[in-house]
């Protein structure tokens, strides 16, 4: 698990959101507050975000991006090839990095690993240090209240945020 970062992600029918704090730490220091580790891309038909280091996360990014654009935007394809190119290449397996990806029909967890995991129920994914108090916490507001979409992302962000040492509250969402 990466002591970076909290990512949640939720796709719905008609929508996709993706949201993710700031915090960037470095063994027991914060470093910055406000770091943006989410964005579009696939000519903004694909969300992203990442947890782990961040050099390691943008070379991730456009390593996906470049798959995705040779698969014309077709995002299962491109998780499959990013994920093999990913697990066979000797430097990039040492990456500390993972990634979610989704638009409105897919949501992936990726690995270095190779694993590309697609939620049991489709439609919530996390991954950081307070991945599960983040899942935790949308499973329960998505089930028990009325809050459109990202309003789940961010006030369970918000709650990995109080709890998770390594997730801050500055929340950063963005829709498709």
């Amino acid at each position: 698990m990466f002591k970076a970062t909290t990512i949640l992600a939720y796709k719905t029918e008609k929508l996709a959101v993706i949201g993710g704090d700031g915090q960037v730490t470095f063994g027991n220091s914060v470093l910055k507050n406000n770091a943006t580790k989410i964005r579009t891309v696939g000519d903004g038909k694909v969300l992203a975000g990442f947890a782990g280091s961040t050099a390691d996360a943008f070379n991730l990014f456009d390593m996906f991006e470049n798959h995705l654009s040779s698969t014309k935007g077709d995002l299962l394809k491109a998780v499959i090839k990013f994920s093999k190119a990913w697990r066979k290449d000797k430097y990039l397996r040492q990456l500390e990095a993972m990634m979610i990806v989704l638009n409105k029909k897919h949501i992936f967890i990726l690995s270095g690993t190779g694993d590309v995991v697609e939620p049991e129920d489709g439609a919530l994914a996390s991954i950081g240090s307070g991945g599960n108090y983040a899942l935790s916490a949308a499973k329960a507001l998505k089930s028990h209240s009325n809050l459109k979409p990202e309003n789940v992302v961010k006030e369970s962000l918000k709650i990995a945020g109080e709890l998770c040492i390594y997730t801050n509250q500055n929340i950063k969402t963005i829709c498709l």
